[in-house]
């Protein structure tokens, strides 16, 4: 548990596909409102989802959201948000820093649904075989910001996997290693354009720091 990290002593912390895989919550845009999608059983008795038939309260989907169409899905991550701003506050009163790395998206969020779930390299049924597969959702960057920033800390980026690595030199290590005795050029310039492409990870990740307050910017962001 993080909550066994000690206090008050400078925290280096990197999250690499992290923040994904915490729980979120789905509230869908209804003539009623916003009402929270929830998992139920069918007639058959199996899971599945439904939409709670009460509208909910003020607070929970930012104002931002009200001229959201009909069928607009808006997901959020109470835990994802709790343990950045607990990041944010360490940082600020310890010191340290913290890399976040993760596909999802910054202020441009949408309203499509982003939950999934993959079970042998393959895309499956997020209620079927409860507990056999990998479940994510897309990372809210500019919701981890805000609260890692109610913790007490600065925040750099997010900006995009690609531009982050290209500002770290990625490209000149690249052609460093290519010319390298017994490397090869091929295969070393074909993992780096999936780290960097935009049709591949390097526009989907998105990266952001999180630093004490008054710290420089870091290198790639």
């Amino acid at each position: 548990s993080f909550e066994d990290v000690p206090r008050n002593r400078p925290l280096l912390l990197v999250a690499n596909e992290f923040f994904d895989a915490l729980p979120i919550r789905q509230y869908v845009k209804t003539d009623r409102g916003w009402c929270e999608r929830m998992v139920m059983l069918d007639a058959r008795g199996e899971l599945g989802f439904g939409i709670a038939p009460v509208a909910i309260g003020a607070g929970h989907v930012p104002s931002n959201r009200d001229g959201a169409p009909l069928g607009a899905v808006y997901e959020t991550s109470p835990p994802g948000e709790a343990m950045a701003e607990e990041i944010g506050f360490r940082i600020a009163h310890g010191g340290g820093a913290a890399l976040i790395i993760d596909y999802g998206y910054g202020a441009d969020a949408g309203y499509a649904e982003t939950l999934q779930a993959v079970q042998s390299h393959s895309f499956a049924d997020v209620l079927i075989d409860s507990g056999e597969s990998d479940l994510s959702a897309h990372v809210d960057f500019a919701a981890l910001s805000a609260a890692a920033r109610r913790g007490g800390a600065t925040v750099a980026g997010p900006v995009s996997q690609g531009d982050f690595l290209d500002g770290l030199g990625v490209r000149q290590r690249a052609n460093a290693l290519a010319h390298a005795r017994g490397a090869n050029p091929e295969n070393i310039y074909r993992q780096v354009a999936r780290l960097i492409d935009d049709d591949e990870m390097g526009k989907l990740f998105k990266v952001i720091a999180i630093l004490p307050p008054n710290a420089p910017k870091p290198p790639g962001l």
